[in-house]
């Protein structure tokens, strides 16, 4: 059955994935908050990606700042072609892409439409205590370009040899006409990139390369690879800059789409912003003795839209023994909460128990105590916040110091010694 969106949007404001911004004014379109469990899935997802960028010798990670000399942007092309063409509406002055549309007239009211006109999408602001021209800076619309301008302050530092990458993880800010489909598309997001240069002629090798390593991540994070897809960009989607594109797509509940980019660049961005500084961006190979500007492969995942994605695929309603049950069958390494502890009654013995096993626990995982209600119904709260296991404490664990450990999925249960207890919990979680 096909996943209703409403359900999952109801589940992550009920159980503190996802909240509106400022929701009690009346909210902001498009601007999610992330609450305690959803910061902790999206900080997993960042971790994982993290680690598989950053757990290798060819590949370093920067924090480039969010505002940057508006040269950069100029150079990049995003101030004179970051742009969609739209339509407004001459009565009610709504704005549309004109796309969307199916006739011409305003789809709100009815009302005649405007000439489509090219808006562009960076968000503008301005440095400093005088608004004019001189003073406007603009919210990056993408993380790509710090890495760019910074290509060798990394390299000389660290005196890297081509073939390198440099990774970051960021904010990055778009503003969207049309924003919508829950975090899908949002006019303030988080983006995972990482640039990798490498000698032209070498190009089309790397780009197989981190083309098939980077499907092989969405997969590791438990996602079904059924639902998973390589979309090439055909001559009508292909940047003007890119000498090759795929997309990793994801079957969300809307269709197929997007969740990340790998794209050959060619040595477009580096000869921009070495055309437009001044300042020379080649790379001396000192075995050949040749100067060259890299090419770059970019690997550019949107942390917002893998988090959805991973809600989506994880996300289940059944029946079991005539009730229902709504879970979440995150990958262990993913689940907000890992392991959740219960005594079987609220008996001062047991109690303190279960509070000892879970403060040894706590140094490695994230867990929840509770105490409230039968053991079925917090069973059931556990399943639909995902969280992989359930430890319960009863008057036997005094005797034969032992606990029974619930798994999620299987729902079945095993009797562990307590000396066992964090072994068996970490060969399940991190293994």
């Amino acid at each position: 059955m096909a996943l209703d969106m409403t359900s999952l949007v109801s589940l992550c404001k009920r159980r503190g994935f996802i909240f509106q911004s400022s929701e009690i004014y009346g909210g902001i379109n498009s601007c999610w908050d992330y609450g305690p469990l959803g910061v902790e899935l999206k900080n997993n997802i960042k971790r994982l990606w993290w680690q598989a960028m950053i757990n290798r010798e060819d590949i370093e990670g920067i924090d480039a700042s969010i505002l940057m000399h508006p040269k950069v942007w100029e150079a990049s092309g995003h101030i004179a072609g970051f742009t969609d063409p739209l339509v407004d509406c001459k009565k009610c002055k709504h704005r549309f892409r004109p796309d969307l549309i199916q006739e011409k007239k305003c789809p709100d009211c009815g009302g005649p439409l405007t000439e489509p006109r090219l808006f562009n999408l960076m968000f503008k602001t301005f440095m400093g205590p005088v608004e004019d021209e001189s003073s406007i800076v603009y919210l990056r619309p993408e993380t790509a370009q710090g890495i760019y301008v910074n290509f060798l302050n990394v390299q000389s530092t660290l005196r890297h040899k081509i073939p390198f990458g440099i990774a970051q993880i960021g904010k990055a800010f778009r503003n969207e006409i049309t924003p919508g489909n829950f975090i899908f598309r949002t006019r303030e997001f988080e983006q995972m990139e990482m640039q990798y240069f490498v000698k032209p002629g070498t190009d089309e090798e790397w780009f197989e390369h981190w083309k098939e390593e980077r499907l092989k991540w969405h997969k590791a994070l438990g996602l079904n690879p059924k639902k998973l897809q390589f979309h090439e960009h055909g001559a009508d989607e292909l940047a003007h800059y890119a000498k090759k594109a795929f997309d990793v797509q994801y079957e969300f509940p809307f269709g197929w789409q997007e969740i990340e980019g790998i794209h050959n660049r060619t040595d477009f961005d580096l000869s921009r912003h070495q055309a437009s500084s001044g300042k020379t961006l080649q790379y001396f190979d000192e075995a050949t003795k040749e100067k060259y500007i890299p090419y770059v492969i970019e690997t550019s995942v949107g942390c917002d839209r893998t988090l959805l994605a991973c809600l989506i695929d994880a996300y289940h309603e059944e029946v079991v023994e005539g009730e229902e049950r709504s879970v979440l069958r995150f990958h262990p390494k993913l689940a907000p909460i890992k392991v959740a502890f219960f005594p079987l009654m609220k008996k001062p013995e047991l109690q303190e128990l279960t509070h000892k096993l879970q403060e040894e626990t706590r140094p490695y995982f994230l867990t929840r105590y509770d105490e409230a209600g039968s053991i079925g119904r917090r069973y059931r709260r556990q399943d639909e916040v995902g969280t992989p296991f359930c430890v319960t404490v009863d008057f036997d664990s005094l005797k034969d110091q032992a606990v029974t450990v619930r798994d999620r999925d299987s729902m079945k249960q095993d009797r562990i010694a307590l000396t066992q207890l964090l072994d068996y919990l970490r060969k399940k979680i991190e293994g």
